[in-house]
């Protein structure tokens, strides 16, 4: 069976079952579909019976902080994700399916492919005001300097 996908630019990690604590009165458990990508964790449940229309959930890494407050008992791993404005949303997954670590390792991946572009940006920012503060020096120098500079090379 074909389980849901993300869009297309996504590339898919892997798909299967999670079952998420609701945020209701009783926090019951409820199953979820969930697929994660490279960019975040898609869960879906299926709303209106058996039309298989599906309403989906979409944490993408660049709003989740961490995977905390990991636990095993027995049968299962518990573990929380925390976003970064605060929210916390729980979850647990048998014990040997290791969804927390698969959420884990490619929220890693993804935070430190966004740490080398930060810092980029701010190589190629500073290289670039370097540069401009060199034509500008060039610039502001009176014509004899300029002339001599270049009868020198």
């Amino acid at each position: 069976m074909k389980g849901p996908s993300v869009g297309p630019a996504s590339e898919v990690i892997r798909e299967g079952e999670l079952e998420k604590r609701s945020d209701s009165l009783f926090q019951l458990w409820k199953k979820k579909q969930v697929v994660l990508s490279k960019e975040s964790l898609s869960l879906f449940s299926p709303e209106g019976g058996g039309s298989g229309k599906a309403r989906a959930k979409e944490l993408r890494f660049g709003s989740i902080q961490k995977v905390d407050c990991v636990e095993r008992t027995g049968k299962y791993v518990y573990f929380t994700i925390v976003t970064t404005d605060r929210k916390e949303i729980d979850f647990r997954c048998p014990g040997e399916s290791c969804w927390n670590a698969s959420i884990t390792m490619a929220l890693i991946d993804f935070q430190n492919k966004r740490a080398i572009q930060d810092f980029k940006s701010r190589q190629e920012a500073v290289e670039q005001a370097a540069a401009g503060s060199r034509d500008r020096a060039a610039d502001e120098r009176p014509e004899e300097i300029q002339e001599g500079w270049r009868r020198d090379d």
